[in-house]
C-alpha cells in the first residue's frame, strides 16, 4: 500500500488519540470530513490500522511491578513450542512475548501488583510448566519511555 502524506498525518494523529472525532481529525489534517473518512476506511480495510485500543495506566490498576523475562525452552520440538505459545496466550500477566535470537528463545514482558506476585507468577506458573530450561528476569526500576506509536 502506498501511503500519501495525508495518510501518514492521519496515522500520526490516530496513534496519539484513537477516540478523536472524524470532524476533529479532518480539521487537524486539513481535509474535509468525507475524504478523511474514506482515507481512514481504506487504512482500516487494508489492515494498516489493526485495531483501536485504550492504553491503561498500570499504576492506577495497582500493577506496580514490571519485568522482562528471558526464557530458554528445554527443547525446540513442535509440541514444546506449541505448549509454551498456548501458555503465553492464556496469561494476563504476560503483556508481550517475542521469539528472539541469541541464547534465549523468548522474551516476555510481565506485569504484577508487586515483586512478590511477580515472583509467584514466575516460580509457580512459568517455571512449573516443565518445559523451561532456564530463565533470567530483569525488574524494571523506572520507565523512561512507553509508547505504542510507530514512526510514520
Amino acid at each position: 500500500m502506498i501511503l500519501e502524506e495525508k495518510d501518514k498525518e492521519i496515522l500520526r494523529v490516530l496513534q496519539k488519540d484513537g477516540k478523536i472525532s472524524l470532524q476533529a481529525l479532518a480539521e487537524q489534517v486539513s481535509l474535509s470530513t468525507s475524504p478523511c473518512w474514506r482515507r481512514v476506511k481504506r487504512l482500516e480495510e487494508s489492515g494498516l490500522i489493526d485495531r483501536y485500543a485504550a492504553i491503561l495506566n498500570p499504576r492506577l490498576l495497582g500493577l506496580h511491578a514490571q519485568a522482562y523475562m528471558h526464557v530458554s525452552l528445554l527443547d525446540h520440538t513442535e509440541a514444546t513450542i506449541d505448549a509454551f505459545d498456548r501458555f503465553v496466550q492464556t496469561e494476563d500477566h504476560i503483556t508481550e512475548c517475542c521469539s528472539i535470537t541469541g541464547s534465549n528463545d523468548y522474551m516476555l514482558k510481565v506485569v504484577a501488583e508487586g515483586p512478590e506476585e511477580l515472583e509467584a507468577f514466575i516460580m509457580k506458573r512459568v517455571l512449573r510448566l516443565g518445559i523451561v530450561r532456564s530463565s533470567h528476569t530483569n525488574f524494571v526500576l523506572r520507565r523512561t519511555k512507553s509508547s505504542s506509536a510507530l514512526p510514520v
